[in-house]
């Protein structure tokens, strides 16, 4: 029994060790078969390192304001008998928008006026009889301040009728109507939004540092989420004297065209500041880096001789650079690339140093320093 169990245990262990062996001779075999073994050339497309002279710029965000915005409010108070406007339109200045009830005013006016009228005829008798010695020189002065009193009052009412006729102060872009007929408005109250939209104010900042770089007059370039693809091109008209302790920016205004209207009150835009400096660099393609945590790197093509058939191809190395600006579909590269050497512009991400790679730029797409939206 026991003679059985040692054979059974045996021939086990027999098997067990036949199978490792085959597994271990397998294994080596692929070990051996992947270390002949060369991956297939990565298809790539390629682009050339180019240099050229691009002006510098300071970079920075911003919000538009307008050049002249104010929200048209009662000066006195009452009654609102007339609506002369339609939300959301332009308006000239001096245009009428709203009128409040003055029948009572006028109703003071018109006894006010023929007080004045009054207070003119005695004037001109009090003067005539001063001629002719009928009345002491005091008489005509009481007569004369009686009908500039006249007259005080009469203006008095005509500016409180005026100024219960709301009209435009400036050319501008009506907001929402916030006024109904007949509502009792008091002092103060709001009535409609105006704004001038064209031109536009660029109210930004900038650090300390750069404060020297930047002079009024300056040309801006304005861009916007809202707008892809377009380039508004204003200049610097105003810049704070101080700093502002807190942040230590000086706060700068800027005035762009807005003749479309598209731009308004309140919107985020992004600015550069253009220098009179011109600076040679070196730009790549925007998707030829390979952006990381640790670098970003770019894969360069060389020319290199295969060493067991002695054909010339191509093979990718992967180069850690340092980036700087960017405009349009292109980056600037500050070190580890040099002018003239061809880099891998598409699909960075699945390759690998050392890769063999052919190039085929049939399909390589366009890359352009003011790219264009095409909305068809």
């Amino acid at each position: 029994m026991i003679k059985r169990i040692i054979l059974t245990i045996l021939g086990l262990l027999l098997v067990i060790g036949v199978v490792a062996g085959v597994k271990v001779l397998q294994i080596r075999q692929m070990i051996a078969a992947g270390k002949h073994r060369t991956p297939p050339p990565a298809i790539v497309t390629t682009a050339k390192v180019q240099a050229q002279t691009w002006q510098t710029s300071l970079t920075t965000v911003g919000s538009l304001s307008a050049v002249q915005g104010v929200t048209i409010a009662a000066e006195l108070p009452g009654k609102v008998v007339e609506i002369a406007f339609t939300a959301g339109t332009t308006v000239q200045k001096g245009a009428l928008l709203v009128r409040f009830d003055t029948a009572s005013e006028r109703a003071q006016l018109s006894s006010a006026e023929t007080a004045v009228a009054l207070a003119k005829i005695n004037l001109d008798r009090a003067r005539d009889l001063v001629a002719k010695k009928s009345m002491s020189r005091s008489g005509q002065d009481t007569a004369e301040a009686k009908y500039k009193e006249a007259l005080a009052k009469a203006d008095e009412i005509r500016t409180i009728i005026e100024k219960k006729t709301i009209r435009a102060p400036f050319s501008g872009r009506l907001g929402i109507r916030q006024v109904n007929l007949g509502q009792i408005l008091s002092s103060g109250d709001p009535v409609v939004e105006l704004q001038t939209l064209d031109p536009i104010f660029v109210d930004f900042s900038l650090p300390q540092q750069d404060v020297v770089l930047v002079k009024q007059g300056f040309a801006v370039q304005v861009t916007t989420d809202m707008l892809p693809g377009e380039i508004l091109t204003g200049t610097i008209t105003a810049m704070n004297p101080g700093v502002d302790p807190a942040t230590r920016n000086i706060k700068i205004q800027a005035t762009v065209r807005n003749e479309d209207k598209k731009l308004r009150p309140g919107m985020f835009v992004k600015v550069a500041v253009l220098l009179p400096v011109q600076n040679r660099v070196l730009i790549v393609p925007a998707t030829a880096v390979l952006y990381a945590p640790y670098g970003d790197s770019i894969f360069v093509v060389d020319e290199k001789t295969d060493e067991k058939t002695g054909k010339p191809g191509r093979v990718l190395r992967k180069q850690v650079i340092r980036t700087g600006v960017t405009r349009g579909d292109f980056v600037t590269v500050t070190t580890g690339l040099k002018e003239g050497e061809t880099v891998v512009t598409t699909g960075v991400f699945k390759f690998r140093n050392g890769q063999q790679a052919i190039v085929d730029n049939t399909l390589a797409p366009e890359f352009k320093l003011k790219p264009e939206l095409d909305n068809r």
